[in-house]
């Protein structure tokens, strides 16, 4: 697959490779959740349709597996025009981000995944692109350097990335609006899975949807995740209906707790509550101590055990809290709850 894909408002919503359409909602109806951010982004395109616009530029942050290339994917289809997708990392250089955007038509959208990891360069070749729809490229070097603006099709920018505070502030103030999308709620989860189900022609009982969502993470593309091994645990053991006991079977053999806890997030909470009395311990500390990169820990990990309570971040580091302690079976010392109030 090259740096970009290309798709069209008439895109088969069945063409896993592009982007996984075979369960990603094609309309906000279809879209569950994140209500707030569907009824803003319907009055901006509303809106934008009646003055006969392109919408303005769009950041989209939040943990990942919410849904932000879904709702690039929605937002573009609404405004009937086509999206071109690529990320932070696959645009090293200034010309990588100009052959695309001198390739856009009027109307598209640009969708930049992961933006915060954009080089200082390439960002700074997006400001006019931005501002004022134009692309200055800088032709030979030194003193006989040249600059020569190309006029860019009206477009729209919409960037996802998982960590908002990377970005520059002059970045950010370029962006028109800017939606926080947050973890979704157990029965949100439910009827995504019910939906997911259904596409993929998979019966299942009411009590194993609410299995499955209380494992997700709160989190629908892991919810479809695990909800496709389920139904390969239970098809691999000649039955037709997932129940409750074979999810809870599945995930049991995929090591996955009831609260959707990996061995990782084990992990990290055990290396934090045994090898530093709870806490609070810096990030580098745990990367080190459990062999996995600080990102990832912060990116992947730290969000969820957070969300549910397991995982406290102070000015001097993270702590294990004691609902964490609890569910892995662990005693905090008194120095460690004492480090809580």
């Amino acid at each position: 697959m090259g740096m970009t894909e290309k798709i069209s408002p008439k895109t088969n919503p069945e063409d896993e490779i592009v982007l996984d359409l075979a369960l990603r909602p094609t309309s906000f109806e279809e879209y569950i959740g994140q209500e707030k951010t569907k009824k803003n982004l319907a009055i901006l395109i509303g809106a934008a349709q009646k003055r006969k616009e392109p919408l303005e530029h769009i950041l989209i942050h939040g943990p990942s597996g919410l849904g932000k290339t879904t709702l690039a994917y929605i937002i573009s289809r609404q405004m009937n025009s086509s999206l071109r997708i690529t990320s932070g990392a696959a645009l090293e250089k200034a010309g990588d981000l100009g052959s695309i955007l001198t390739g856009l038509n009027e109307g598209d959208f640009l969708f930049i995944d992961e933006v915060h990891r954009l080089n200082k360069l390439v960002e700074e070749t997006l400001y006019p692109a931005m501002e004022n729809y134009k692309l200055d490229i800088i032709i030979g070097k030194g003193n006989s350097a040249k600059t020569l603006q190309i006029q860019l099709p009206k477009f729209t920018l919409i960037a996802a990335t998982t960590r908002i505070s990377l970005l520059s502030n002059p970045f950010r103030s370029r962006f028109g609006v800017n939606f926080k999308l947050d973890f979704y709620q157990q029965q949100e989860i439910e009827k995504i899975i019910s939906r997911s189900a259904k596409l993929l022609n998979v019966k299942t009982d009411p009590d194993a949807l609410a299995v499955i969502a209380a494992a997700s993470r709160f989190t629908p593309r892991i919810a479809n995740k695990l909800l496709k091994r389920a139904r390969d645990f239970a098809q691999h053991h000649n039955n037709e209906t997932i129940t409750a006991d074979l999810a809870r079977q599945a995930l049991e053999m995929l090591e996955i707790d009831h609260l959707g806890l990996e061995s990782t997030d084990k992990r990290i909470l055990t290396t934090i509550a045994n090898n530093f009395n709870g806490g609070p311990v810096g990030l580098k500390t745990i990367a080190a101590a459990i062999a996995e990169e600080e990102s990832t820990i912060e990116d992947v990990y730290e969000p969820y055990l957070m969300q549910i309570g397991f995982l406290a971040r102070t000015t001097r580091g993270r702590i294990i809290t004691e609902e964490g302690a609890k569910h892995l079976g662990l005693k905090l010392s008194k120095t460690a709850q004492g480090s809580l109030i």
